[in-house]
């Protein structure tokens, strides 16, 4: 199939005209100007990106992940993939080890399938004075035959555990995660800026949603942001909603990392894509008033309600850069840097990339959405 476009942007350049070739499952070209022959479908004046690629993800639709059926997962899958999200890895809050391990058994299942790309533990290896939306009773020491356990039930589907460096034991587990295979990330931390360089040193490579549920910047104890955001190896995820980061943080974290080290992410759970009202994250009641979730009773944000194409949106207006260059910048950011921090498919419009892609109307919106080449969200 041939395509073009009023503008294209591929990952590494913006094309305008554009076209993409796809031959199956991937992309076997892509150019500017004049197609290499009649086009089988012209999309018309639409910007087109790559698939958006969400690597921290709880629910949606009314669906929730931690409920590890099949049913709830094939309910946020398509709540998310209307969103332009082409890969999706499923992110689990903390749970007691049995919970735990049948959890990751049957996401494993949809993994195999492909109607997910991965799992994400976020937890239960965390700080309890950061604890978020996770139940401190039971959160606990990473042990490695535990560690060990739960990755065996993966068989190869869990690509990220996020672990708080000062636990006890958590320099080892990070050590044993990476020779795994696994990407270790800080976050839910009160790590000192020390203990985040120990972490980093021993294969940590991501910063779990940077500032939320973590330690803040101190004159005198820079803490684990500092230490993230100072060291190239690092990429740090923001949930780039509105809710969770002031824009001043959100263009601070851009200049300061580069746009090549920011992953953005949804955090989304399951009230995403519904109505204001009572939903769960794991065993947490969440009340969800004006889009914003929060614990049961607190004042404590509890994951977003957010899609990546909401994500993407923000990225563009409030970078502070040029439409081009912010363009350019939140492909990075939404598709090129969330698969290459997690070992996934190389993601973007040029030849072997899956044929992944997301058509925008003028407003960014999703107007058509293709998957593996086949299209998920016809365009109009």
């Amino acid at each position: 199939m041939l395509f073009t476009a009023g503008t294209v942007v591929t990952g590494p350049n913006l094309l305008r005209p554009g076209w993409i070739e796809v031959a199956g499952t991937c992309v076997v070209g892509a150019g500017e100007g004049t197609p290499p022959g009649p086009p089988d479908r012209d999309l018309g004046d639409v910007t087109v990106v790559p698939g958006f690629v969400d690597t921290h993800v709880h629910g949606g639709g009314g669906g929730n992940f931690s409920a590890a059926s099949s049913d709830e997962t094939a309910t946020v899958v398509a709540l998310h993939r209307d969103h332009g999200t082409t890969t999706l890895v499923a992110s689990l809050v903390t749970a007691a080890p049995e919970d735990l391990v049948r959890q990751v058994a049957e996401l494993a299942v949809d993994v195999r399938a492909g109607r997910l790309d991965g799992i994400h533990l976020e937890g239960p290896w965390l700080s309890t004075l950061r604890c978020g939306a996770h139940q401190p009773l039971l959160m606990r020491d990473p042990d490695p035959v535990e560690i060990a356990r739960v990755l065996d039930v993966g068989g190869g589907a869990i690509r990220m555990v996020t672990i708080a460096p000062e636990r006890d034991g958590a320099i080892a587990a990070i050590r044993q995660l990476t020779a795994a295979g696994v990407v270790a990330a800080v976050g839910h931390t009160e790590a000192s800026y020390d203990q985040t360089r120990a972490a980093i040193e021993a294969g940590a490579r991501v910063g779990t949603h940077l500032f939320n549920a973590m330690r803040p910047i101190d004159r005198r104890e820079p803490g684990p942001v500092i230490a993230l955001l100072e060291d190239p190896r690092v990429t740090v995820e923001l949930i780039a909603d509105g809710v969770h980061v002031d824009p001043a943080i959100y263009r601070h974290v851009t200049r300061s990392a580069g746009p090549d080290r920011v992953s953005l992410v949804t955090d989304a759970m399951a009230a995403t894509g519904m109505s204001d009202g009572v939903y769960h994250l794991g065993p947490l009641a969440v009340d969800v008033v004006g889009g914003v979730a929060r614990v049961a009773g607190t004042d404590t944000i509890a994951g977003s309600t957010a899609t990546m194409d909401v994500v993407f949106r923000y990225a563009v207006t409030h970078g502070g850069l040029a439409r081009d260059d912010a363009l350019l910048s939140a492909v990075r950011q939404a598709s090129i840097n969330p698969a290459r921090a997690l070992g996934l498919p190389a993601s973007g419009l040029v030849p072997g990339a899956p044929a992944d892609l997301v058509v925008l109307g003028p407003a960014l919106e999703v107007e058509g959405v293709l998957r593996r080449g086949e299209w998920v969200v016809e365009p109009r």
